[in-house]
């Protein structure tokens, strides 16, 4: 499955896994690390994992929740009170953490975040809370407090920021279907529509984002651009999710709750984006956005390669050194007690591939599965930053690191339904957004 995306960073959301259901095939993935956040308490709820390619790309810190109230393992301290060296910053407020009605640790305890800080941008796997019932509404809206927080306090301190998920909130009337019909059924006006809490907050965050009235306090500028909706400013039917109940999919009568977002000052970093709807197999598609071999940073331009690795791994997108152990961070998968210091027994026997120092991809995942654009060209300079949602446990066997168990059968179902897809070789960096894996369902 990694092969085929060619992904160097996946993120998945909504795992339904806790750390006892942990297996090699998870963890232990020949040339991949990976980060994990689990639900705490709830059993198959939730959850978000990020893996990345290490021959390409190495994160420099990792945390797990939105808050910095949770430890790294083996620590006495929180992430927000750890050495200053090891902090990803940006921690919310006393302030902004007591404008959510529930408790910062009871926000970060249903595995709903991991945070990955690269040189050149600190990357946000995310599955926001759904609307479910009135009695979810104070931990939705204090999540996405919080992450609104945390956001604009790493933008105040001049990092930037990429976010990926399954955000559960569309953004306006072109990304539902039907949307005033629906508004008519239900009573609402659109400016109603627009202000609904959620969606008011998620527009204020937005380039260009539609905001009825005055903006909030705390919220007087937008930080992150819509890179997808960047490139088709106009397209309808750019929907990313479908209710499999009503098998609302061949219709076309969805939704856009499934994002990759940047930092403003990285719009000259991608070259397309966009949705793979015809990718079957779950209730969401791929969402993908390219990034360009050479990014502008600082009044000069650079190798990605350069800005996603630790400082001197890489020069002007050349290797200067190997990834080795001690590039992993205290949050590593590898790590964890049941499997560190053990080798999945796939990689003893697999043929080790000659590196290719030449390809960089950074992978995000959320809660939904996304593939980036695929070029005519076997020039692999780059590969997609891939997020995936809702994939249980059963999606992470076999496949080149990830595959569904859900039967043989399914399985080559799977397998098949990605290669007619015929993807060829990406020639641009991508960041893919991935919602359920293919053969899974919410």
């Amino acid at each position: 499955m990694f092969d085929i995306l060619e992904a160097d960073i996946v993120v998945f959301q909504e795992t339904k896994i806790q750390r006892k259901d942990l297996v090699d095939d998870m963890v232990l993935v020949p040339g991949w690390d990976c980060y994990w956040s689990l639900p705490k308490h709830k059993k198959g709820y939730s959850g978000v994992v990020i893996y990345t390619r290490q021959s390409v790309c190495a994160p420099i810190r990792a945390e797990e929740g939105i808050t910095g109230s949770l430890y790294p393992p083996n620590s006495a301290k929180s992430f927000a009170e750890g050495p200053e060296d090891k902090q990803i910053g940006g921690y919310p407020t006393k302030a902004q953490l007591e404008a959510s009605l529930v408790d910062a640790t009871t926000l970060d305890s249903e595995g709903r975040c991991v945070i990955l800080e690269f040189p050149a941008f600190v990357l946000f796997g995310v599955y926001s809370p759904a609307t479910r019932d009135e009695t979810r509404d104070n931990f939705r809206l204090g999540f996405l407090n919080v992450l609104d927080a945390r956001i604009r306090n790493l933008a105040s301190i001049g990092k930037r920021v990429v976010l990926t998920g399954d955000l559960n909130v569309s953004r306006e009337e072109l990304d539902t279907a039907n949307a005033e019909a629906a508004m008519r059924k239900k009573g609402f006006t659109i400016e109603e529509h627009m202000s609904t809490p959620a969606r008011r907050m998620f527009n204020q965050l937005l380039e260009g984002g539609k905001v009825i009235g005055e903006r909030d306090q705390g919220r007087a500028r937008a930080v992150l651009w819509d890179i997808c909706r960047g490139f088709h400013p106009e397209r309808k039917g750019m929907f990313t999710c479908w209710e499999q109940k009503v098998n609302a999919r061949p219709g076309n009568y969805g939704s856009r709750i499934d994002y990759v977002l940047s930092s403003l000052d990285m719009r000259t970093w991608f070259s397309d984006s966009n949705i793979q709807e015809g990718l079957m197999g779950s209730d969401h598609c791929p969402v993908y956005a390219t990034i360009k071999d050479q990014v502008h940073i600082d009044g000069g331009n650079i190798h990605i390669l350069d800005v996603i690795n630790p400082h001197g791994m890489f020069l002007n997108g050349q290797r200067k050194r190997e990834y080795s152990t001690k590039d992993m961070l205290p949050m590593s998968g590898k790590l964890i007690p049941e499997f560190d210091g053990r080798r999945n027994i796939k990689d003893m026997f697999a043929r080790k591939p000659l590196p290719d120092f030449q390809s960089a991809t950074v992978a995000l995942q959320r809660t939904q599965i996304s593939y980036g654009e695929h070029a005519e060209s076997d020039d692999r300079t780059s590969r997609p930053i891939l997020q995936a949602d809702a994939f249980e446990a059963k999606c992470l066997k076999k496949g080149v690191g990830v595959e569904s168990a859900a039967s043989a059968t399914n399985k080559k179902r799977i397998h098949a339904e990605a290669s007619a897809q015929k993807l060829p070789k990406r020639s641009k960096l991508g960041v893919v957004s991935l919602s359920p894996l293919p053969g899974t369902s919410k």
